[in-house]
């Protein structure tokens, strides 16, 4: 059977989408790897995002917290606010009590991608916190580490994503994700895709 990797996100302005999209090419270059895209559900109400100048969400499919059990492994994306998660992603994590009570994501493999304003912004802390959420779910996350290789140590250009995972800069809103950082996100899929893969593998034969 295909192990099925769920890359799960918010975006407001379509940069960290941008990663997510990046980060499915790479764990799709795995053999046996499925993978899909969910985003998770707005809280903000169209007039404050239009107020906000937020542009329309994709098509990509809504999740449901019900729906990340059905994953061998997740990769979760989002934007920073104030050096730590977006408030919308928070919100679906906070309605996941029922599989937290159940342990029903501890053992899975998981990642993290996001986007911060500036370099001074959460590119590390970001990350940092949200691994409480894996943790109180009994998660195994998986950092990129520096398996990017020379690309983690580039001084030449602004460049977002560290250690943790991928990510990138918004600035005003107007910069987008460069080469580089994007192909570290493909980078981060297709490595995370082979450790999800090789840890379906170990449990089956098992």
């Amino acid at each position: 059977m295909a192990v099925k990797i769920y890359i799960v996100y918010y975006s407001m302005y379509g940069h960290v989408e941008k990663l997510a999209e990046e980060i499915k090419k790479g764990a799709s270059t795995v053999e046996g790897v499925e993978v899909k895209l969910f985003q998770v559900p707005e809280t903000l109400n169209e007039v404050v995002l239009g107020k906000m100048g937020a542009p329309s969400k994709s098509e990509v499919p809504t999740i449901t917290a019900n729906e990340l059990a059905e994953a061998d492994g997740i990769l979760f994306g989002f934007p920073t606010r104030f050096g730590m998660m977006a408030a919308q992603f928070k919100a679906f994590l906070d309605s996941t009590g029922g599989l937290w009570r159940n342990q029903a994501l501890s053992g899975k493999p998981a990642g993290i991608f996001y986007s911060t304003g500036s370099q001074g912004g959460g590119q590390e802390t970001t990350p940092l916190t949200a691994i409480t959420q894996l943790v109180h779910h009994g998660m195994l996350f998986v950092p990129v580490g520096y398996t990017f290789g020379a690309g983690m140590f580039e001084m030449e250009q602004v460049k977002g994503g560290s250690p943790y995972g991928a990510g990138t800069f918004a600035g005003d809103g107007s910069r987008q994700p460069t080469e580089l950082e994007l192909g570290l996100a493909h980078h981060q899929g297709q490595y995370f895709a082979g450790i999800a893969k090789k840890l379906k593998g170990s449990s089956v034969d098992a």
